[in-house]
């Protein structure tokens, strides 16, 4: 049998010492595995030494991990074998200019063939423009990232880009509403509406099975549309629904009148909603004689949600929970969008769930410090 080049005899003092390091509280987990490594190396008085092989098997490691184990025993001694040598980081491959041109180029306008940048884009435009010779798309990918840059992302944006009075006044009156107490004299009523096209099948659609999922032929036909009008009560949950098949002045005045039998016991009405045209008194006047319109108008409270700011209505939390439980999928008549929005009105109504509406004044006035005029 070959004899090792590099023999290792321990002393009674260095196998004490390994063997105190080789308990798994005394010492590090790489530290341990090379101490009990160099224990069953010992070709000294207690017995032959394992072969390397058989060691690497036992410490889970590579044999040749144990070559260089034993040959920087006998040429550097123990402190240097029980501690592996640290690997000297690598220079960054890409430095500062190619980032920039990468965040710069992330940062533009895509080629007019696509939609966003992509990440194989990217890598392709950078070697065209000469700025390295080549990178890779995981790569690119890291760069991105450590930059906070999502190319792939967009999101809207609907608050606007610098001092709005206007918007802060509207805001401000909409929250000051929303911070009430509920009152049934003076109940906060949140109205909008939402429209949704009727498609109906061409081809029958085929069941879910086992195995498979429900199934339907992208071919469809256009069946016309229909408006919801909705109104949510925010500290009650209550809400109340009517399928129309336009959008027109007339329609949100019956609407609105409505509401106005529905909570007849009340004082006034607080209606909050978004400033479209037809969200005006003018259209009780265009749907209703005079008088009627005059008793109306007089039992309303409005309150506008500002341009570019919807997300201040809750109705558009409602109708979006409409959307998503109700109508999402194709129907194909208006009897049937009014028979499931009916259905849904019933259940929603049955249990309720109020609004807790956190944002105040107080917290847009720092949030939203930017929107705000900055007085002399």
């Amino acid at each position: 049998m070959n004899t090792p080049r590099y023999r290792i005899e321990l002393t009674a003092e260095e196998r004490d010492r390994l063997e105190a390091m080789s308990k798994p509280w005394k010492a590090k987990a790489i530290v341990r595995k090379r101490a009990q490594a160099l224990l069953l190396l010992d070709q000294g008085s207690n017995g032959p030494a394992w072969l390397e092989k058989d060691v690497a098997t036992a410490v889970r490691c590579s044999s040749r991990t144990i070559i260089r184990l034993r040959q920087q025993w006998v040429e550097e001694g123990m402190e240097q074998a029980l501690r592996p040598k640290l690997t000297p980081a690598l220079p960054p491959k890409f430095d500062g200019r190619t980032e920039a041109h990468l965040v710069a180029l992330a940062c533009s306008s895509p080629p007019v063939s696509r939609a966003r940048w992509t990440l194989r884009l990217l890598r392709d435009r950078l070697v065209e423009l000469q700025v390295v010779p080549d990178i890779s798309v995981m790569s690119v990918q890291r760069l991105l990232k450590r930059n906070q840059l999502q190319p792939h992302r967009s999101e809207y944006w609907i608050l606007p880009p610098r001092e709005e009075p206007e918007f802060v006044a509207c805001m401000e009156d909409v929250l000051d509403v929303y911070a009430r107490p509920l009152d049934p004299r003076f109940p906060v009523i949140c109205m909008d509406e939402g429209g949704k096209q009727l498609v109906d099948h061409v081809r029958p659609q085929i069941p879910m099975t086992p195995g498979h999922p429900h199934r339907e032929d992208p071919e469809y036909q256009r069946k016309g549309g229909a408006t919801v009008f909705l109104a949510t009560e925010p500290l009650t949950g209550k809400c109340h629904l009517s399928v129309t098949q336009d959008r027109t002045a007339g329609q949100w005045a019956h609407f609105i009148r409505r509401l106005d039998t529905h909570y007849g016991s009340a004082e006034r009405i607080v209606l909050v909603m978004d400033n479209l045209n037809v969200h005006s008194k003018g259209s009780l006047y265009a749907a209703f004689p005079p008088e009627e319109a005059l008793r109306l108008s007089r039992r309303l409270e409005i309150h506008h949600t500002p341009c570019h700011g919807s997300w201040l209505n809750i109705a558009e939390i409602e109708l979006s929970a409409l959307n998503r439980q109700c109508l999402n999928q194709r129907i194909g008549s208006f009897e049937e969008v009014t028979l499931r929005v009916k259905a849904w009105e019933d259940e929603r109504n049955t249990k309720p769930a109020p609004v807790n509406w956190q944002f105040t004044n107080e917290k847009a006035r720092t949030k939203l410090r930017r929107l705000y005029p900055q007085q002399m």
